[in-house]
């Protein structure tokens, strides 16, 4: 009897690599359980969680038959899951990559081994920007304007139209017009070049927004969390310029000021 027992739950004895290993998928349920917190996926996160508890317990008790069926409904249930859940899956990786695996030193590593680098922006397509902001910001006419640094935004060009036009204030004005067909969405300007416009963004998660933002601060927050893109917004229900970076907003008091970020590579503000 007593045999039949440790055979049972002979499993228990652990190693300093099973108590790592322990550990680790600790860490990674958590991590997934703050990702998915409040949304549809949870329930379906916790179902997956109890089937593995579940076959992990018939394999100790060494229930073959069972332990096969769990085993095989698992392995289905993942790859249904990535396949539901590819948009949100999509997501966390960008975030993942562009948050930890490509900041600081990293970045840096890479944007040698690969060729890339930072995006600048001459003083006279800082100023354009800076005076096509300051007319719309006294008209009330809202704008959203990316501007991409080292991190491609090529994916969110092509959810709009491309433009490929040398930048001006009157441009910015016209497109952002609210009868133009090319208004609604944001505008990416790389270097000199509208490259283009009534483009989708992402738009954040975080519930810590001040409910005074719209959709427009949402999605500019949205776009910089995954990117290391700056972005400019124009409030349309107030005309006030905001400034975004990281996930960072910063209301502008002034064009000057405006300008300054335009043309700081990296966020003091930190």
């Amino acid at each position: 009897m007593t045999n039949n027992i440790s055979a049972i739950f002979g499993f228990l004895s652990l190693s300093f690599a099973d108590c790592l290993d322990i550990l680790m998928v600790a860490a990674l349920i958590f991590l997934v359980f703050r990702w998915i917190r409040g949304s549809a996926a949870m329930s379906i996160f916790i179902a997956v969680i109890l089937l593995f508890v579940l076959r992990v317990i018939v394999a100790a008790l060494d229930m073959k038959l069972m332990s096969a069926i769990l085993g095989t409904f698992i392995d289905v249930g993942v790859l249904a899951l990535i396949v539901i859940f590819q948009p949100e899956v999509r997501h966390f990786l960008i975030r993942l990559g562009s948050r930890y695996g490509a900041a600081g030193k990293g970045r840096e590593l890479l944007a040698k081994l690969f060729g890339s680098q930072e995006q600048t922006l001459a003083g006279e397509t800082v100023n354009e920007i800076a005076e096509a902001c300051r007319a719309m910001s006294e008209s009330k006419t809202g704008a959203l304007i990316v501007l991409p640094r080292k991190d491609s935004l090529g994916h969110i060009q092509e959810t709009g139209d491309a433009v490929d036009a040398k930048v001006s204030r009157r441009l910015i004005m016209n497109i952002f017009f609210k009868n133009s067909p090319l208004h609604d969405g944001a505008m990416v300007i790389e270097g000199d070049r509208i490259a283009a416009a009534r483009c989708t963004l992402p738009i954040t998660q975080r519930t810590d927004i001040p409910p005074s933002f719209g959709m427009r601060h949402k999605a500019a927050i949205g776009v910089s969390e995954e990117t290391d893109a700056d972005v400019v917004v124009v409030s349309e229900e107030t005309g006030g310029i905001s400034f975004v970076r990281g996930g960072r907003l910063t209301p502008i008091g002034n064009i000057n000021e405006l300008k300054l970020k335009l043309g700081t590579k990296e966020d003091n503000s930190r």
